[in-house]
């Protein structure tokens, strides 16, 4: 089997069985680096994902674990399986950029909480993926790998890249607005926002640490699950997470549904801004649920995205001040005006604008005890052409400020051949029940196809 054929093969397997043949044997870690290596050397030059890569490292971490495992040692949740991480995570001795010529060069002496948690689930650092310009507008390299013509979303945009054009079987990314649903949404993979405070920032670059939240992308459901399990947890530096139990996400993405989920659909506030494809695809798909499928409105909503915004700028222009001293005239001009606005941001607002959260709570609670998931588009359509403008967040950046977890399944297609994916947003903390009804509906889906 030619090289490239083997590699190919290797990679179309999801994360949970490579996962499972790493452990059993089958799969030697270093066959599955190499394959993400020969993967990457045929597309990367196209799409542009990485932000530092070292091939040899990647492989010295394979032949360690495998030889870990040949010892007879207990392996870990992830033992094997390749991670890009977004480029505003911490690494202790490889380069963390924060996509700023302001820190280039410059090498982290410890690693992120969550990176400490994957080297100890046995999870190989494959790389760093590109992100915009300090996880804000400014675009990155990266081209959408559909269409390399066509932005991939933001700022996760090399992470949600590596994982659609097949280079690595995972990756972690970040979202304060929709930087984890919209490049998802617009490279066609499924991408996960946890609720906030489940995956704890120490070691990330802060940006608006009341809405910043460490998310996950992988080619389906379960891979998900997986990876934001481990990643779950309780960090005292992170005041945002707590001491409870961890949910058994992936267990419970498995298991059967009690019963047949219930889904609201719901028109969110720029709705009318929407491409007539993805209005049109969302309302088929409520039509095709039948009665396990309502529509609700989302009444008093109108002004979250400008309250969003209003946190959002007004703690960049705390958490970035550092950063500004040190080049401002590096900065975009996209990134010192949300700066300077959020200098101008009263102390009266910006502590009014975060009650939202508890209000837009209490306000959905009457939803969520009617349904299993609220259903709603995860962009406005697909991937905008040109690499200019990674997009809007108006469908995501609601459910960040309510802290809400979101997933979306790469279930449409446009006219230009580009992917379109569907929103499904669960209640703060029911994570595992939202991954179990996303699988649901992504099974569902699976069988109509095949009966049609």
């Amino acid at each position: 089997m030619a090289r490239s054929d083997k590699a190919q093969a290797i990679l179309g397997l999801g994360a949970v069985e490579l996962r499972d043949r790493l452990t059993s044997g089958a799969l030697r870690a270093v066959d599955l680096v190499e394959a993400c290596l020969v993967r990457i050397a045929e597309v990367e030059p196209q799409v542009g994902a990485w932000a530092w890569l070292d091939g040899d490292h990647a492989l010295q971490q394979a032949q360690r674990l495998d030889q870990w495992r040949q010892s007879g040692k207990p392996l870990g949740p992830l033992h094997g399986l390749p991670i890009g991480l977004k480029d505003i995570i911490d690494t202790k001795d490889i380069p963390t950029e924060n996509g700023t010529p302001i820190d280039a060069g410059r090498v982290p002496s410890e690693d992120a909480w969550i990176v400490a948690r994957l080297r100890a689930a046995g999870a190989i650092i494959m790389g760093k993926t590109v992100t915009t310009e300090c996880a804000f507008m400014h675009p990155g390299k990266t081209r959408n790998p559909h269409n390399g013509a066509h932005t991939p979303g933001g700022s996760s945009q090399g992470s949600a890249a590596a994982v659609a054009a097949g280079m690595v079987p995972l990756s972690i990314g970040t979202q304060t607005g929709g930087s984890l649903i919209r490049p998802a949404s617009f490279c066609g993979i499924v991408g996960m926002k946890p609720s906030f405070g489940l995956i704890p920032r120490t070691g990330i670059l802060p940006q608006s640490p009341f809405l910043d939240t460490v998310g996950v992308f992988a080619r389906s459901i379960e891979d998900c699950a997986l990876l934001a399990e481990v990643l779950a947890g309780h960090d005292p530096a992170d005041s945002a997470t707590a001491p409870l139990p961890m949910p058994r996400m992936l267990a419970v993405a498995q298991s059967k549904a009690p019963v047949t989920p219930v889904f609201a659909f719901a028109k969110p506030p720029g709705w009318d801004q929407a491409d007539p494809q993805m209005t049109a695809a969302i309302e088929e798909l409520a039509e095709v649920l039948g009665d396990q499928c309502f529509e609700v409105p989302l009444p008093g909503l109108d002004e979250v995205a400008a309250i969003r915004q209003r946190i959002n700028f007004a703690e960049m222009a705390k958490c970035y001040y550092g950063l500004e001293r040190r080049g401002r005239d590096l900065m975009s001009p996209k990134l010192t005006a949300a700066i300077d606005e959020g200098k101008t941001v009263l102390a009266r607002d910006y502590i009014a604008a975060l009650d939202w959260r508890e209000v837009m709570t209490a306000g959905l609670d009457a939803i969520f005890a009617r349904c299993d998931a609220i259903l709603c588009p995860a962009a406005l359509g697909p991937a905008p052409e040109g690499l200019d403008d990674t997009g809007s967040a108006i469908f995501n950046g609601l459910w960040t400020l309510g802290g809400m977890p979101a997933i979306t399944l790469p279930v449409f297609t446009a006219e230009n051949g580009l992917p379109m994916g569907v929103q499904l947003v669960g209640r703060r903390g029911d994570d595992a029940r939202l991954l179990r009804t996303a699988r649901w509906l992504a099974t569902h889906l699976e069988t109509l196809d095949q009966r049609s």
